[in-house]
């Protein structure tokens, strides 16, 4: 297969019981996003027929038995049957063990692939994490399911776009109450030092990266908690030194305000709904995720699989757009930077 034409991405369907095969088959009817790159669609051909029938459309594809009869052509897609989903063991819009295997199946079909250097990044579907779980991937969430299965040990995060906006967190998919716990200035190093690398590796040069507070009022300099003083400012007054562009705590419930009078790149929260909340009022269609830190690049919409709209035609396409072109340019600025270096 030769590499040197087009970028080839891998794109599973996602969740089958959600609005994934729909949202794939309605984003590559943009002639756009096809000439992008190269496609590598993985799934249950069953699977896919269905999200064109809910789509109403149809998407043209080469189907083949193998990676290795992928011709890098940028426009082309191409489709392998994994024969692994059968549409008549799942209900649409309910959550099933079944499509939580195939789903982690179907993705570890691509990382495998990716590692062999079969494909040059990931878009995956809108997936659910119990239908994972109970479909036996016992992992904490997909990133920590992708780094397994990459072999990655640390250094690795997740990270949002949205028009201009990247946003992180130093703290992810766990319970509320132990939040606290888990802020120690060596997360907060480890995340803004791996935000920069991100925007860096995004091609945006000298990023200005913004530290939430984790307490109300930044926390009233110790009158409402200490993590401010024992912990984010003594982080981020390192990476200064350490010449990253980075400023805070400050108030989470105005940083979204900020973005107005005093613009910013990247805002580094301290847990889920703190980062999330603000940033799906902005615009939740088009709001993407990106697995960072890991030897391959993986995107995904921002969104999940909305069961209560699954199977109506109704979903938009979005976000998903975004998550491709998202995974097609992190790849390309890669790409430039390593002919950079070899000249």
């Amino acid at each position: 297969m030769m590499r040197n034409k087009s970028l080839v991405i891998g794109i599973t369907l996602g969740d089958a019981t959600g609005i994934g095969p729909e949202l794939i088959v309605k984003s590559f009817q943009d002639t756009d996003i096809r000439n992008l790159a190269t496609w590598f669609i993985a799934g249950d051909k069953r699977v896919f027929l269905q999200g064109k029938s809910i789509a109403g459309v149809e998407l043209e594809v080469i189907e083949i038995d193998n990676v290795d009869q992928v011709e890098n052509n940028k426009g082309s897609i191409y489709f392998i049957d994994l024969a692994n989903l059968d549409p008549n063991k799942y209900e649409l819009g309910k959550l099933s063990p079944v499509s939580g295997k195939a789903t982690g199946e179907t993705l570890k079909y691509l990382l495998d692939l990716s590692k062999d250097k079969k494909i040059d990044g990931v878009m995956y579907g809108p997936l659910n994490k119990e239908a994972l779980h109970r479909g036996g991937h016992h992992f904490q969430d997909e990133l920590h399911f992708f780094a397994d299965l990459l072999d990655c040990k640390e250094g690795f995060s997740e990270i949002n776009y949205m028009s201009g906006l990247w946003v992180t967190r130093a703290t992810s998919h766990i319970p509320l109450r132990n939040v606290s716990e888990n802020i120690t200035k060596k997360k907060i190093v480890e995340r803004i030092r791996f935000a920069h690398k991100t925007l860096i590796n995004a091609g945006i040069e000298n990023p200005k990266i913004v530290v939430s507070a984790l307490n109300p009022h930044a926390g009233d300099g110790g009158l409402l908690g200490n993590e401010e003083i024992d912990f984010i400012i003594p982080a981020i007054n390192d990476m200064k030194e350490e010449g990253i562009n980075v400023q805070g705590p400050y108030p989470a419930d105005t940083l979204f305000l900020r973005l107005e009078k005093d613009p910013f790149e990247c805002l580094l929260a301290m847990y889920h709904d703190q980062a999330q909340t603000g940033m799906k009022l902005l615009g939740f269609n088009r709001g993407v995720t990106m697995s960072g830190g890991l030897p391959i690049t993986l995107t995904t919409p921002a969104h999940g699989t909305a069961f209560d709209i699954a199977g109506k035609g109704i979903a938009d396409e979005g976000a998903t757009k975004e998550a491709i072109k998202m995974v097609v340019r992190m790849n390309s600025t890669s790409n430039q930077t390593k002919a950079k270096q070899q000249t």
